[in-house]
C-alpha cells in the first residue's frame, strides 16, 4: 500500500531551526532538482497495489536512500 504524501517542499523553503539555509550550489540540491519525483512517484506506487499491510516508505526516502 502506498500513500501519496503533499508535495514535497523546495530546499529553498526548507527552515532550519537556527536560520541556516541550503546553497543552490549544493551538489545535492542540484541532483534533486534533475530528478522528476512526480512521473517515478507514479511508477513506484504502482508496485504496492496491495491494500494490506504496512504503507510503504515515501519514494523521497527510498529514492534518496539509494542514490545516497
Amino acid at each position: 500500500m502506498y500513500k501519496f504524501k503533499s508535495k514535497q517542499i523546495s530546499f529553498c523553503n526548507f527552515g532550519q531551526p537556527v536560520g541556516m539555509e541550503m546553497s543552490p550550489d549544493n551538489r545535492w540540491v542540484k541532483k534533486s532538482e534533475t530528478i522528476p519525483w512526480d512521473e517515478i512517484e507514479l511508477k513506484y506506487a504502482k508496485l504496492f497495489a496491495n491494500r494490506r499491510g504496512n504503507v510503504a516508505k515515501p519514494l523521497h526516502l527510498a529514492l534518496g536512500a539509494l542514490i545516497i
